[in-house]
């Protein structure tokens, strides 16, 4: 099963979709902001990517984190912090069988596809 992870309107995960789409890759995708994410999903994620690359420091939605929390990061308020920010994570997230991976590239899925 293939589950792309992310928001619709973001260009980034609309390439990934397209590019799934014009390849036959069928896929599900699961909008953050309509569909949610559990902890359970993304500590999965954190155990397998790291949650330095999941949390996007480059965004808006970091910079309107307050000074307090965006201190002393460590995985715990990372994950706390993306749980109740989920715009913050970098996307999409693709779950190809259980095997992550952050972001788009066509090189990228073409590796993986």
């Amino acid at each position: 099963m293939i589950t792309l992870y992310g928001i619709p309107n973001c260009n980034t995960v609309s390439k990934a979709r397209k590019w799934l789409t014009e390849n036959n890759i069928d896929h599900q995708f699961h909008n953050f902001k309509k569909d949610g994410l559990d902890q359970k999903t993304l500590e999965k994620w954190v155990s397998a990517l790291g949650w330095e690359v999941l949390l996007n420091k480059r965004g808006t939605t970091w910079r309107k984190l307050s000074d307090e929390m965006k201190a002393d990061i460590d995985k715990d308020k990372a994950i706390s912090i993306m749980l109740d920010n989920t715009s913050i994570i970098k996307r999409p997230v693709l779950n190809a069988n259980d095997t992550f991976h952050v972001g788009f590239k066509i090189e990228q899925y073409q590796a993986i596809f």
